[in-house]
């Protein structure tokens, strides 16, 4: 396993072949296991969403940053076939991993959050970060409609570095990572090496079936009201993509949860407080 002081993307890189999907993804550290699941943005992948963060949480455990299918390096994931719930499973199955901490960033969060409903046990702490609600808004706009959603859906049609600079213009609160020209050309050329995930996005998103069934994650509060598994609900107070009422809606439906509400703070608060999430991500593991 790489050390916590050599980590590359290039040395944490590895391969699993599920029963449905072959899926990539970044592996680094022992102990109990961590899943981090990145965001639906274009060029997307477990390694660009959590490379500030990897090194750090695998000071205390087994970290796994996966591509989900249709995103970064594993399998594309055609339009009518991607559920990221049934990959997330199968991805453990064949990992035999019975229970983990999974942390979820926007569509990741999504993905954990369904997952977690429907498969508690195998949910040791639950971290959604920048992570939907199930429900309507009502101090912003539909999720779908957002300042910071809008860049994203034109990404994928048309994946320019100045595409992705207004992305992540609209991502991030603080104006060093809002333009990040490098951060744009990265992901423009990420998602342009992936024209297959371009193109079965590109034909999912008039359905909303991005990782799953839309209707599925609606119908979750009676189950997130169930829920007893410990839940820290991380979010932006800034974030222009998922607004923080989500957060708000999301900590009502389910009982055993706190919020972390991080004030000048946008979309990605991995990666604009990375400091700060790591530390709050271990305490609250390490103390449930």
């Amino acid at each position: 396993m790489p050390t916590t002081e050599a980590l590359t993307e290039s040395a944490t890189s590895k391969y699993v072949q599920t029963s449905k999907w072959k899926l990539h993804y970044n592996e680094a550290g022992d102990g109990h296991p961590l899943i981090l699941l990145h965001g639906g943005g274009a060029g997307a992948s477990g390694w660009s969403n959590y490379s500030s963060n990897i090194a750090s949480l695998a000071r205390h455990y087994r970290v796994i940053a996966i591509d989900m299918p249709g995103w970064g390096k594993s399998d594309t994931a055609v339009p009518g076939d991607r559920d990221h719930v049934e990959a997330l499973e199968l991805a453990l199955d064949a990992l035999e991993l019975d229970q983990v901490a999974i942390v979820g960033n926007s569509l990741g969060g999504r993905t954990a959050l369904r997952f977690t409903a429907h498969h508690p046990e195998r949910v040791s702490h639950l971290i959604p970060m920048g992570a939907p609600a199930p429900g309507v808004n009502v101090l912003g706009p539909p999720n779908d409609k957002t300042d910071g959603i809008l860049p994203l859906v034109r990404a994928y049609f048309d994946p320019s570095p100045a595409n992705f600079q207004a992305m992540v213009a609209a991502f991030a609160y603080d104006p060093a990572l809002a333009e990040d020209a490098d951060l744009a050309r990265q992901r423009s050329e990420a998602a342009l090496a992936r024209r297959d995930h371009l193109e079965n996005m590109r034909l999912s998103l008039p359905s909303g079936d991005l990782n799953g069934p839309p209707q599925l994650f609606q119908d979750l509060p009676p189950l997130l009201a169930e829920l007893t598994v410990p839940t820290l609900i991380v979010q932006g107070r800034n974030d222009r993509a998922v607004h923080f009422e989500n957060a708000l809606r999301l900590m009502a439906m389910i009982p055993s949860s706190r919020l972390y509400l991080i004030n000048n703070c946008g979309h990605w608060a991995q990666m604009e407080h990375a400091e700060e999430f790591n530390r709050v991500v271990h305490e609250f593991i390490s103390a449930h």
